[in-house]
């Protein structure tokens, strides 16, 4: 059976509902919100895996958590995505800490995949084609400045099933962080 997988940290709850209120405030704009539960940082991508190749994953995966300490990520502003000028999403910014980029290094490395480039959550999924329709200057400005820290305890491989309402993620496995 094959597994649609990628490598991710889970959010706090607190730090998914203060994002859901940031949702509210463009409620009107047309988007497929990120449901609570769906709130995620994706490090690295693995795209279709395999039963075994899963189980290796997660053997690598216990190993590389015990290289790395517990650390934070700050995100700063909420904009549209990954450009205004061709935006895509909505989504929360970050820049990625000495700790955060050592994990995805070492990730990459021992996965043999490219992680993630731009630290950000996905706060929604642009309509496109209704995006277009609204004159650029009648389009609602998604610009603010935030500031929410987000604790880095573990790491998880999470799947995703892609479902008529949109992708649902799920934890297959979590890691705790923990150098000694």
């Amino acid at each position: 059976m094959l597994h649609r997988v990628f490598i991710a940290v889970n959010l706090p709850e607190s730090v998914k509902t203060e994002l859901l209120s940031y949702q509210e405030k463009w409620r009107d704009l047309p988007c497929r919100w990120t449901a609570k539960e769906n709130l995620h940082i994706t490090l690295v991508f693995l795209g279709n895996t395999s039963d075994t190749e899963l189980q290796e994953t997660s053997k690598i995966l216990r190993t590389v958590a015990l290289r790395h300490s517990p650390f934070s990520v700050e995100f700063s502003r909420i904009s549209y995505g990954p450009s205004a000028k061709e935006p895509r999403m909505v989504w929360v910014e970050g820049v990625a800490s000495k700790e955060l980029l050592n994990l995805q290094k070492d990730l990459s490395k021992v996965l043999l995949r490219d992680s993630v480039s731009t630290l950000h959550l996905t706060l929604g999924r642009l309509k496109e084609m209704e995006f277009r329709r609204i004159d650029p200057t009648e389009r609602p400005d998604v610009e603010e400045e935030i500031s929410i820290s987000v604790p880095v305890n573990s790491i998880e491989i999470m799947e995703s099933q892609l479902k008529r309402g949109g992708a649902e993620y799920s934890t297959v496995s979590s890691f705790t962080l923990h150098a000694s």
